[in-house]
């Protein structure tokens, strides 16, 4: 219960701070990505902030010999780059730029009563459904050939 409260209590605090920040305003977001007209760097300061406390957060967590909440720390193994981080990543970066809406801040946004928040929580929704399917479809090892097909194969 301890675990799913202080989730809770992070994004609540998380939630706050995107919208404090502004960063739940798709035009605030998008006037970062306009270099040459309304140019806003505010986002840049919102990033820097929160590399900012994930580097000092990190520090001090390492430190401790297991973490508060847990048995172990539970890190990442992978180092590589695949094609379908690279993919997922654009994918993001995209959505990201063309509703000025980053899924993480969608929740908080959703709370300011736009219709654009709406597009984009759809907008997650099937590109989930679509990742998960395009994972099944990649992921299906491929049949093997049936004995009337190698047959076949040899008399072509």
């Amino acid at each position: 219960m301890l675990k799913l409260l202080t989730a809770f209590a992070i994004g609540l605090l998380f939630g706050i701070g995107i919208l404090i920040s502004g960063m739940a305003n798709p035009a605030k977001v998008l006037n970062f990505f306009d270099l040459f007209g309304t140019w806003d760097p505010s986002l840049a300061f919102v990033m820097g902030g929160a590399l900012t406390v994930s580097v000092i957060g990190y520090r001090l967590i390492f430190r401790m010999k297991k973490p508060l909440l847990a048995q172990s720390f539970s890190l990442l193994t992978r180092s590589d780059l695949d094609s379908r981080l690279i993919g997922g990543s654009a994918i993001f970066g995209i959505g990201w730029g063309i509703s000025g809406i980053c899924p993480g801040g969608l929740l908080p946004a959703l709370s300011l009563g736009r219709i654009e928040p709406i597009y984009a929580l759809v907008g997650v929704l099937v590109g989930i459904a679509g990742a998960k399917l395009l994972t099944k479809t990649l992921d299906r090892p491929a049949a093997a050939p049936s004995p009337n097909q190698i047959k076949g194969a040899g008399n072509a």
